[in-house]
């Protein structure tokens, strides 16, 4: 991993990929590039085995954190602010986790998480107009964002 972050330059660290100078344009060096990913790879690996070894409740809990964290950061950088209780209630609800009493989730975090989900477990289905325009249908149910036809 530390390997990784020296190829990864110091701009690049500290800015959002929309704020690179470069934007939308990535450079990179083929040669750099294939140490650290096999590094990140093994470690990956290495994670996998010890979710294995984890008993089913707990790789469930491991999941559930992992998503409902990836839900919340996406949605913060996109400048939304969403309620965690809510984001992990309905992802529980939608794998089907028992998590006790489950809090009711608003209409916006439900959508925000049917989409995000659609996108982790179909990681490797293309994304086609139809797949987009669902995502976007899930977003805004509506139509609208307020008072802005989207």
């Amino acid at each position: 991993m530390r390997r990784l972050q020296a190829v990864i330059s110091e701009e690049v660290r500290r800015a959002d990929n929309y704020e690179l100078e470069d934007w939308p344009r990535f450079h990179w060096s083929a040669e750099t590039i294939p140490a650290p990913l096999a590094v990140v790879r093994d470690r990956q690996t290495c994670l996998i085995r010890h979710m294995e070894t984890l008993g089913f409740n707990l790789q469930q809990e491991s999941v559930l954190q992992t998503l409902t964290a990836d839900v919340l950061k996406s949605s913060e950088i996109e400048g939304e602010k969403l309620d965690a209780a809510q984001v992990r209630s309905s992802i529980a609800r939608r794998l089907g986790i028992d998590i006790g009493a489950l809090k009711a989730a608003d209409r916006s975090v439900e959508g925000v998480v049917e989409m995000m989900l659609d996108a982790t477990s179909h990681f490797d289905q293309s994304l086609t107009a139809k797949r987009l325009f669902d995502w976007h249908a899930a977003l805004f149910p509506t139509g609208r964002s307020g008072m802005i036809a989207v």
